[in-house]
């Protein structure tokens, strides 16, 4: 049974969902440079989520929305994100090889590996597919939403982000929750 290598992004945001991945990769076809996606340029995981998708054996990506993280808090929506990522794959994985150090007793067995992103390819493919997922939908987000500066922090708490939360409030798009937790009690009605 083959190995499949799971990744999540978009957990320390402040705004849009939480998206994973899962990745069957094909031992016959080699992808070379891959590797943790925060260490590639935009660029190149670009480049390789093509290459990612041509050539592995399976593949899938999940999102959790933010009505969701506001629900049931990010570690769990980030766990059911994995969860439905490994559901959607067309090839049932025999090892689910998590990146993190946390995942919860499932009917497929896992190892859970902290930066396991730079040490197994299958993780390093699974944290592409799921940055780049996230950084375009959030690209798609700011089309309408410019103001809080989108395309360049992807939804993370930077000072333009926060700048922009306190002129402009909060929008469908932000985790009421964890704004909340930046600013007064209720400022967001959080």
């Amino acid at each position: 049974m083959p190995e499949a290598g799971c990744d999540e992004t978009g957990r320390g945001c402040l705004a849009g969902p939480v998206v994973a991945a899962a990745v069957i990769l094909d031992s016959q076809k080699p992808i070379p440079l891959l590797n943790d996606s925060k260490k590639l340029t935009a660029r190149q995981r670009e480049s390789l989520f093509d290459i990612i998708c041509q050539q592995a054996k399976a593949w899938a990506i999940a999102e959790v929305s933010v009505e969701e993280i506001n629900r049931i808090n990010i570690l769990n929506a980030s766990l059911l994100a994995m969860q439905q990522a490994v559901l959607k794959l067309t090839v049932v994985p025999g090892l689910l090889l998590i990146d993190g150090n946390r995942f919860p007793r499932w009917h497929i067995p896992h190892r859970c590996m902290v930066k396991g992103d730079a040490r197994y390819q299958a993780i390093a493919a699974a944290s592409i597919l799921a940055k780049v997922y996230r950084d375009r939908l959030m690209l798609q987000l700011h089309q309408d939403y410019p103001h809080f500066q989108w395309d360049k922090n992807k939804g993370y708490p930077t000072r333009p982000h926060i700048e922009a939360l306190l002129r402009q409030g909060i929008t469908p798009h932000h985790r009421r929750k964890f704004v909340s937790k930046f600013f007064e009690p209720d400022l967001f009605g959080g």
